[in-house]
């Protein structure tokens, strides 16, 4: 399977990096298989950091020996299990017991409905509700060393910022 990571350098040996804000599957390294999305990650990234350039670092991931070899666990779906995951990760209260955690992405317009649940101001049927009309994209976290054995560096694509 061939996967995208976005930044605004050259990663060519991905590291496992304890994340410096919550994130949806806690840290570690994370790609997506949806190449418009690292290049919005990139864009970001390049933005935040006033880099001139971006990249689009390209993997092959070897999914299939991954999930003999090591623990994953798939949410297919922005439902209820994938809920619970990103607001404990969010929140500090890690469930990330896995090698490599796979599913839904809460953008921007997720993150929002997220906010709303977490505060109370919405409960979980409703969040549930407004999430299933959302079009999400995927990522993909490498929770340890071993999951990154997984994945193999192909190319990295760099955009130049205009």
């Amino acid at each position: 399977m061939i996967c995208y990571h976005g930044s605004d350098t050259v990663v060519d040996a991905p590291k496992i990096l304890e994340a410096n804000r919550p994130l949806d599957f806690g840290g570690g390294f994370y790609v997506t298989s949806n190449k418009e999305q690292a290049l919005a990650w990139a864009k970001r990234v390049a933005y935040r950091n006033n880099s001139k350039k971006h990249y689009v670092n390209v993997y092959e991931f070897d999914l299939e020996k991954a999930e003999r070899e090591v623990t994953v666990i798939k949410f297919e779906k922005a439902d209820k299990n994938w809920l619970d995951f990103i607001c404990a990760n969010r929140s500090g209260r890690s469930l990330n017991n896995y090698d490599i955690v796979i599913g839904p992405v809460a953008d921007d317009r997720v993150y929002r409905v997220v906010i709303l649940f977490e505060n109370g101001d919405i409960d979980k049927e409703s969040a549930l509700r407004r999430l299933k009309t959302e079009v999400l994209s995927d990522q993909i976290l490498f929770h340890t060393e071993k999951a990154l054995s997984f994945l193999e560096f192909v190319k990295a694509e760099v955009i130049t910022n205009d």
